[in-house]
């Protein structure tokens, strides 16, 4: 008997180890993520295919390229404190002869560039150029502050650069070394003086 008692106490704690063992494995097959079963969320359902156009068509280039040479917030005090507003100058040509320069003027930027496009296209004029597309004769203009000049140089490329050189590139005019000869930057009188020297020139 008491052999039988000692061996009981015995195997006791081999059959508690046992079921420790029993339980840790049943917890850790409900811990698994392998053994829950995964939640489906909407966006796993539908299929994801690549995306297409939806049925728009391209977008078609416009006859004119634009580039906006100057942005300016200008602010005006009134009664009840100050109003800004923006000022912006943009330039349009074809790069084939034809090319203009508009200013515009509202109370977001978005608005200014459609006042100063309607702008620019009202005030389109057509450069002549020779065959090279060169400028037919040196010519130099002064609009307010702003002094400009420009020499044909033949195989030299534009050589230009703040607002002369923007307008002369929507203008398709190659071939020429170009000076400012005034210490002012404001790009819209630069503009302006190009665009003047521009219409001076006679046909080639």
């Amino acid at each position: 008997m008491e052999q039988e008692t000692v061996q009981e106490t015995e195997r006791a704690p081999e059959v508690a180890v046992e079921g420790n063992a029993a339980a840790e494995a049943t917890v850790a097959e409900v811990a698994s993520p392998a053994a829950a079963p995964r939640k489906r969320s909407r966006g796993s359902l539908r299929s994801r295919g690549p995306r297409s156009g939806r049925g728009r068509a391209p977008r078609e280039r416009g006859e004119f390229e634009q580039v906006t040479i100057d942005v300016r917030r200008v602010a005006r005090v009134m009664a009840g404190g100050r109003r800004f507003n923006f000022s912006l100058v943009v330039v349009i040509g074809d790069k084939k002869g034809r090319v203009g320069v508009g200013l515009g003027k509202g109370t977001d930027t978005a608005l200014a560039i459609d006042k100063a496009t309607r702008d620019a296209k009202k005030h389109l004029f057509a450069v002549p150029r020779t065959k090279s597309g060169s400028i037919p004769h040196q010519v130099s203009m002064k609009y307010a502050s702003s002094v400009v000049e420009f020499i044909p140089s033949k195989g030299r490329g534009l050589v230009a650069g703040s607002a002369v050189r923007t307008v002369l590139d929507l203008a398709g005019v190659t071939d020429v070394v170009t000076k400012i000869h005034s210490r002012s930057k404001n790009k819209l009188t630069i503009a302006r003086a190009t665009v003047g020297a521009l219409k001076k020139l006679r046909g080639a």
